[in-house]
């Protein structure tokens, strides 16, 4: 089971003066072979570490399994307290593994099939907190505390509130049993309290930045809590890693459509829109939109220039956003590739009746949903064809760990290669560092005072404002 990648109308032969002239891979044959070279000989180095995960000895997953396994029995809930990279890559697997109204079902189901019920916490809105604190039974409910620093404020904001109220339930000896850490080994405050309050600890590679470590600790550790086969994860990682490190550019996904990519963005579409056409594949759109603007929006390549470049990321949903979307991408500029994830076999279907006491709606009877869905899918690549649209259609036979690994890998090398064409640093991320030193400023951190005076300097409002 591999995926398929179909990007005929990415190409000017198919859709006209909008696609991309297929001499674009000979004249540019230099440049891919730069690209190819720098991403391949970084592979498990420095920032590149993310790379060679999926070629692990999968036996020392075993201990983590086994971990995970008791508290799956033990837990009511289980909850990923987590920002970006610690959330986004968890949330898309398990909605694409997990059933998607599994916090709905009764508790009697959810004994039956040994699971928590799983909640990942991205934000520190203190209502939704305080709804989750209402909903959950402390008692019986565990955490994971993911942050790759040990200091993201967010994430430690969230521990602090919760581990105190889980002492003041339990007890400290019992709490402490109910935190897991997955942080950087020997640094941090996360990593620091880890060890001073006794909480189960799993190490995150140096070289593995937050939107590249769903395949490492960060994920697989709630991946095992809830029963997910990680070992089939990271096969189809490690397969579909093969397929990014081939030489030959049409026989290498990552590297073809990062090619694609790039060119596009020089024909002014800096737009890239991610479509599902699959609820279960919905939050990759999320994962996908962190990995490619974070790695690629970047002020200035290697040597220093400003270049200020990166495709704006967006996300979409088939068949809903055709409704609310489609219209804008069918007829609007021609600055965006539309990028299909489609499912050719899903894992349960629906069958319209035909029923005789309706007379009407004939066309749909006897057909199944999955067949409507991708129909509508067809339908939608097809009016952007005629338009003149660029769009490409990446296809999974069907969703299940290992093609779910595959996908991941995929966006990781399709943004690897992409940030290499473009001769930039796409693993650091200096924009969002300058917020984080901001925040630490105004929360009163030792050694931010000139900071903070600066940001007081700059947030002070000019006379610009209305409704004072």
């Amino acid at each position: 089971m591999t995926l398929e990648f179909d990007y005929n109308n990415m190409m000017a032969d198919i859709i006209g003066e909008h696609g991309i002239d297929e001499k674009v891979f000979e004249s540019g044959k230099d440049e891919i072979a730069k690209a190819y070279k720098k991403v391949i000989d970084g592979c498990g180095k420095g920032w590149q570490e993310w790379a060679d995960i999926p070629y692990s000895d999968y036996s020392i997953y075993d201990e983590m399994i086994a971990y995970m396994s008791d508290i799956r029995k033990k837990a009511s809930a289980f909850v990923v307290l987590g920002i970006g990279g610690s959330a986004l890559g968890p949330i898309a697997v398990v909605q694409a593994l997990l059933n998607m109204r599994l916090n709905e079902l009764p508790q009697s189901a959810l004994k039956a099939a040994c699971l928590p019920k799983i909640y990942i916490e991205d934000n520190i809105d203190p209502e939704r907190m305080n709804e989750l604190i209402e909903l959950i039974d402390l008692k019986t409910t565990y955490f994971n505390v993911i942050t790759k620093s040990g200091e993201t404020s967010e994430t430690l904001s969230q521990m602090l509130v919760l581990y105190d109220l889980m002492k003041k339930a339990v007890g400290k000896e019992e709490a402490k049993k109910h935190f897991i850490a997955t942080t950087t080994i020997g640094k941090g405050t996360l990593y620091n309290l880890a060890q001073k309050e006794g909480f189960k600890t799993y190490g995150i590679g140096l070289g593995i930045g937050g939107r590249f470590s769903v395949l490492s600790n960060v994920g697989l550790v709630p991946f095992a809590v809830m029963g997910i086969d990680i070992k089939g994860l990271l096969k189809g990682a490690k397969d579909m890693s093969e397929d990014c490190k081939v030489a030959d550019i049409f026989k290498n996904p990552g590297l073809l459509t990062a090619y694609l990519q790039y060119q596009a963005a020089k024909k002014g579409a800096n737009v890239s829109v991610m479509m599902p056409y699959a609820d279960s594949l919905k939050y990759m759109s999320d994962f996908y939109c962190q990995i490619w603007a974070e790695s690629l929006g970047k002020a200035v390549d290697l040597e220093g220039n400003f270049v200020h470049v990166g495709q704006t990321p967006v996300k979409s949903l088939g068949v809903t956003d055709q409704h609310s979307q489609v219209q804008l991408y069918t007829e609007g500029p021609f600055d965006k590739i539309i990028t299909f994830l489609a499912v050719k076999k899903f894992r349960k279907d629906v069958l319209i009746p035909k029923d005789d006491d309706i007379d009407a709606c004939d066309f749909l009877k006897g057909h199944t949903m999955g067949e409507l869905l991708n129909h509508e899918r067809v339908a939608t690549e097809y009016a952007l064809k005629k338009a003149g649209r660029m769009n490409f259609t990446i296809t999974l036979p069907e969703v299940n760990e290992y093609t779910v690994g595959q996908l991941l890998a995929y966006y990781m090398f399709e943004t690897a290669y992409t940030g290499a064409l473009l001769n930039i640093d796409t693993f650091n991320q200096p924009g969002v560092e300058e917020g984080k030193k901001a925040t630490f400023a105004m929360l009163g951190r030792t050694g931010y005072e000139a900071k903070l005076a600066e940001v007081n300097a700059s947030v002070k409002k000019a006379k610009y404002t209305i409704g004072k």
